[in-house]
């Protein structure tokens, strides 16, 4: 099955790109348009999941927005990638634990290249290095079409972080490849379509 591959060089603000994301997966589901894998990254944004609470948000002066992902309330911001996608798992496995499973290998075949060893947690689901997060998935399914999709940090402003407490968890366990020391990032969009194509494919 053909993936679309979309790659913003500019930031898109994150209510447009779920506007995109929501018309992509009914166009999808009446058989009108691709799949999608979208590469991007957003203005800093603070956003909810399902299972947010609002005494997550220390600081009642961000910008939030409310989501119908899964999760808890995480930030967004430039230099942090964003991998959104829209797949249809009712041409393959519908199978979501799975699903997720193959966007958590992704991200630790992506880390890889740079010389990280990422690790997932059956408890909390995400990216771990030395038990600081560095990668957020959030995930929701309509009718067996998988949307949203998971952050990375690459280079971003970690202290925009203190205002929440990201994914219920201590906001200092949070991490970048900056902070873990790789100065010398190249490729990274290269990169994350060729793990997250590969792998996607395999579902």
């Amino acid at each position: 099955m053909i993936i679309e591959l979309k790659i913003s060089k500019k930031l898109v603000p994150y209510k447009r790109a779920m506007n995109l994301l929501e018309k992509r997966v009914l166009d999808v589901q009446k058989g009108k348009e691709k799949e999608l894998l979208w590469i991007l990254e957003h203005p800093r944004i603070y956003t909810g999941g399902v299972r947010s609470k609002e005494s997550e948000i220390l600081d009642k002066r961000i910008e939030y927005i409310s989501t119908n992902r899964g999760g808890k309330i995480t930030l967004h911001n430039p230099g942090q990638k964003i991998v959104y996608f829209v797949i249809n798992l009712n041409k393959r496995k519908k199978d979501i634990r799975r699903f997720i499973n193959i966007i958590e290998k992704s991200v630790i075949e992506f880390l890889k290249v740079y010389k990280i060893n990422g690790k997932s947690d059956k408890k909390n689901i995400g990216i771990w290095v030395k038990s600081k997060k560095i990668s957020a998935i959030g995930i929701r399914v309509k009718k067996w079409i998988a949307y949203h999709g998971c952050s990375i940090n690459i280079n971003n402003n970690l202290q925009d972080y203190k205002k929440i407490i990201p994914c219920g968890l201590d906001n200092k366990k949070v991490t970048s490849l900056k902070v873990l020391g790789v100065y010398k990032i190249n490729n990274i969009n290269e990169n994350l379509e060729k793990v997250f194509l590969k792998n996607l494919s395999k579902i």
